[in-house]
């Protein structure tokens, strides 16, 4: 099977770390050679501590959800002969605690647009059916527990 790498690093700023007052910003590297500068989010840790310029881990988490979808869904509807032009999804995810209190990404809902052209164009129990099979076999998707709901335009 496949092998996937990211390089995070963070480096010390200031003195007051053991108070809790150092700065979260830090970097994600990419075996491809992207380097996205990272943060912990402002509604957990408050700025100047966080940066919200950079992405935060529950970004990029509901990202890879809704970009593992919307790369299988296209795989799927190509296979199928329908033309795909555009995909945009504005995907929100919903931080909340569990049964021991701890909060956890509970819900990511999918908004996908989709724009289709060419000869062939689905019926909404077509796309209903696509996004049906692209949950079923998106690799995220297979790997967390987190509920996700797609609410197609």
């Amino acid at each position: 099977m496949s092998e996937y790498k990211a390089t995070i690093k963070w480096q010390r700023t200031s003195p007051d770390f053991l108070k809790g007052k150092y700065s979260r910003e830090h970097t994600w590297t990419f075996d491809g050679g992207v380097t996205v500068p990272a943060s912990s989010s402002p509604s957990v840790v408050p700025v100047p501590y966080s940066n919200p310029a950079h992405v935060d881990p529950e970004e990029a988490f509901i990202a890879s959800i809704s970009s593992c979808h919307m790369l299988t869904f296209l795989y799927l509807a190509a296979k199928q002969g329908f033309q795909i032009d555009r995909y945009e999804d504005e995907s929100i995810g919903v931080l909340a605690k569990n049964e021991r209190g701890v909060p956890w990404v509970s819900r990511v809902t999918l908004h996908p647009e989709i724009t289709y052209s060419g000869d062939k164009l689905p019926v909404p129990a077509d796309e209903k059916q696509l996004h049906h099979l692209a949950h079923e076999q998106c690799f995220i998707a297979n790997s967390i527990k987190t509920e996700i709901v797609v609410q197609a335009k």
